[in-house]
């Protein structure tokens, strides 16, 4: 049994800073790269770091850190927070399990086509798995769902998404990262959730 979600940031005590890892997990092409970059093109440049690209034959794993001066301090330290992507390909699991260790959040991005049911589903029962061999519980991680591609033809209602994909029934946002849809909401939301957490443990 995995134990409660436990405190895994890590305090930078010089640099008055809390690193807070936040991942984007989900199916292969579901759009978590999307969603990073378009964060990172939109993040002022004094306030994030180097954009980092690692490529596997079908996608990219993306990973960058930024500092959102907007949300304030915690006892005087501010969030610095760390986003990352997974690659979705079901043969790449162990870089999946290497970048989800050490989680704060998730944002799980969904692919809406009809079509992609059976990978969304395959992807958040794989999140599960790989949660519980860190010993984080699915149940109290922060966890935030997109469920992506919305602008597509033949999409899943949003409401048998929610049915299938979110029996914790975490906060949803449809979107469209292509264009940027819904990519700040589910942000905001999984820092916000993120910081509560942190709030609770300090």
């Amino acid at each position: 049994m995995p134990c409660p979600h436990t405190f895994m940031s890590f305090i930078n005590y010089s640099g008055k800073e809390i690193n807070c890892k936040i991942v984007y997990y989900g199916p292969g092409l579901c759009g978590k790269t999307t969603n990073l970059s378009y964060i990172y093109k939109r993040t002022s440049p004094e306030s994030k770091g180097k954009l980092i690209s690692l490529a596997t034959e079908t996608e990219r794993t993306l990973f960058f850190d930024f500092l959102p001066l907007s949300l304030g301090a915690i006892n005087g330290f501010k969030i610095r927070f760390h986003l990352y992507t997974v690659p979705g390909q079901v043969f790449y699991d162990a870089s999946r399990k290497l970048i989800l260790r050490g989680a704060d959040g998730v944002v799980f991005v969904s692919d809406s086509q009809e079509a992609r049911m059976e990978a969304n589903m395959e992807s958040i029962e794989n999140l599960m798995k790989n949660l519980t061999e860190h010993n984080i519980d699915f149940d109290t991680i922060p966890l935030v769902m997109q469920y992506n591609k919305r602008d597509l033809p033949n999409v899943t209602p949003t409401s048998e998404l929610n049915s299938v994909l979110n029996p914790r029934k975490a906060p949803y946002f449809e979107g469209v990262a292509s264009t940027g849809k819904g990519v700040f909401d589910a942000l905001k939301e999984i820092a916000k959730l993120v910081i509560l957490d942190l709030k609770k443990r300090t």
